[in-house]
């Protein structure tokens, strides 16, 4: 199989949706109201990994671009917890994409503590050989949510997955303080936004 011609279009999939999410938070700014959007990343997966996950959930190499929901991911993290939900909103009643499968992680956590939202869509791209349908991942959280999810997707990775029982319980109580952190930030959220507002002013 040759990576580089299968991959080229998630690598423009990525690059349109943070086009476009990025363009979602400027005129959010353009018109001085709150961008639930504070930052976007996104990347591809990497054949490591894909030929990894393939294994692991023994899906045929044939099979990857239709059974592989997240080879194309992008990210979205916000300041506050309804602002999620504001992005989802915003992205169901776009045109330019299908979502297939919603995932609320935020109201129904994992047993690790994990939560964010992810929605898997069917993304068209045109392509030198005409129009290509691409799975792709979104996934929308807090800062809060955001930084535990990288720690402990870390840890995943040093231990191959199983993180020792301590280390774990560690991970839960962590995670159940970002969750304290966001629900406490939600309450003065009409604060924050004033004061970002009375800064941005200036």
């Amino acid at each position: 199989m040759n990576w580089d011609v299968m991959l080229t279009p998630y690598s423009q999939v990525v690059e349109e949706l943070k086009v476009k999410l990025k363009g979602m938070r400027a005129q959010f700014e353009h018109e001085k109201r709150h961008s639930p959007i504070e930052f976007i990343t996104g990347r591809v997966k990497p054949v490591a990994s894909i030929l990894e996950k393939a294994e692991k959930r023994q899906i045929p190499l044939k099979n990857i671009e239709q059974e592989m929901q997240d080879i194309a991911g992008v990210r979205v993290v916000c300041q506050f917890v309804d602002d999620i939900y504001t992005i989802v909103h915003m992205l169901q009643n776009r045109n330019d994409m299908k979502i297939l499968e919603e995932k609320d992680y935020v109201s129904r956590k994992k047993d690790s503590g994990y939560r964010s939202y992810h929605m898997i869509i069917e993304y068209p791209v045109e392509t030198i050989d005409g129009m290509r349908v691409i799975l792709a991942e979104i996934q929308i959280r807090t800062l809060a949510m955001n930084f535990w999810a990288t720690n402990e997707h870390s840890l995943n990775y040093k231990y191959k997955g199983r993180i020792p029982a301590e280390i774990k319980e560690r991970l839960q109580r962590a995670a159940e303080a970002a969750f304290k952190l966001d629900e406490e930030m939600s309450k003065i959220k009409n604060e924050v936004q004033e004061a970002q507002r009375i800064f941005h002013r200036k």
